[in-house]
Order: structure tokens, then C-alpha cells, then sequence
């Protein structure tokens, strides 16, 4: 009898301090979100692009950030320059040769508290290359959306070598410059629902 009550004070005292079941599994909105890159053109500008299609889930406590993770996959084929021929050219041979690699993924492992914030250390894998990756990110929220259900914000941003994945094409200026950077921005701009049995 007494050990069926102490089982039933700690059951009652986690539930009472938010340790149980906290952590919220939350499915990315495309609608209101948007996966970015930008890669300097022949030095002098910036050419910027995203992709239409997209997936991915996050699990969140915001008295627990370092219980953080998150994983999505990218659909290649639905990038977006915003110039079709160019967009041709990016899924071909020369850069993704989606017709082989049609996905972009990414998992997390891990998160760690930096001085500046918090990093999501995970897997990103691009064409044949799986590399480890650190992404500093910021979460907004949680917030009750219209029907009830909790909605968070997530932005994170980190700079990768697009050799380092394999996308190896490069031509060179006359004054020795690269048509296309070898360093490739991506920015994470994403709304995020609760996930229910519905969705």
C-alpha cells in the first residue's frame, strides 16, 4: 500500500512540475514557411532561390530546449530561381543530378548551448554526401493558433561548401574569380503546428 501511494505522489509530482509529456511533436506548414539559399555570382552578386516542396517534423519543450530535435527532407526538383533555364541547369549534372539524388535531408542528434545561443548538431545529406552540420537556431513560441492547436516559429541558418557534397562545377572569371561560390548560404524560415492523430 505505501509503495502503490510513493509511485503515485512522484506520477502526480511530474505531471504538476511539466516534466511529463512536455515536449510537443510539432509538423512543419509549408504554406507559412519557406527553406532559402543564396550563393554569390561572379563575385559583384547574389542569386537566391528556395524550394516549393518540403517536409519535416520538430519536437520542442520550451522549458527544454536542449530536448530539440528535428528532421525534414527537401524535394529537389521544386527548386526555384525564379529563371527557368537556370533552374534546368541546377538539376542537372552539372550541380544536383536530381535524377539520381531527387532529396535533400537533414537530422538532428543533438543540441548544444553555445554562448551565443543554441546549435542543432545532425545529419545532412545532399546527393551521395552525409556530413555532420551545426545549425544555430531561435524558436518563437509556443502560441494558440485559431483552432486551438500550438503553433511554433523556427529560423536557423548556417553556410556550407557546396564541393563538400559533391556539386562540384566551377568556372573561373579572367581575373580569377569563380562564376558561381563555392559557399552556399541556406536559411530556415519555418511555422510549425501541433501534431494530432488527425495530422
Amino acid at each position: 500500500m505505501k509503495r502503490r501511494l510513493l509511485i503515485l505522489t512522484i506520477v502526480a509530482t511530474l505531471f504538476s512540475s511539466g516534466l511529463v509529456f512536455a515536449a510537443e511533436k510539432y509538423k512543419v506548414d509549408r504554406v507559412h514557411s519557406n527553406v532559402l539559399f543564396s550563393v554569390k555570382h561572379m563575385v559583384i552578386s547574389t542569386v537566391q532561390g528556395g524550394f516549393n516542396q518540403f517536409q519535416g517534423t520538430i519536437v520542442y519543450d520550451k522549458d527544454d530546449i536542449m530536448s530539440f530535435s528535428a528532421e525534414g527532407t527537401i524535394d529537389v526538383n521544386s527548386i526555384d530561381t525564379n529563371n527557368e533555364r537556370r533552374d534546368k541547369d541546377l538539376l542537372s549534372s552539372n550541380f544536383f543530378e536530381v535524377e539520381k539524388y531527387p532529396e535533400i535531408k537533414f537530422k538532428t542528434y543533438k543540441v548544444e548551448k553555445r554562448e551565443d545561443g543554441y546549435v542543432a548538431i545532425g545529419n545532412l545529406t545532399i546527393k551521395d554526401v552525409t556530413k555532420e552540420v551545426e545549425i544555430p537556431f531561435e524558436v518563437a513560441g509556443p502560441i494558440k493558433g485559431r483552432r486551438g492547436m500550438l503553433l511554433i516559429g523556427l529560423q536557423a541558418s548556417i553556410k556550407i561548401n557546396r564541393k563538400d557534397f559533391n556539386i562540384t562545377w566551377h568556372r573561373t572569371l579572367d581575373g580569377g574569380g569563380l562564376i558561381v561560390s563555392d559557399e552556399v548560404k541556406i536559411e530556415l524560415n519555418l511555422e510549425a503546428r501541433q501534431q494530432s492523430e488527425e495530422n
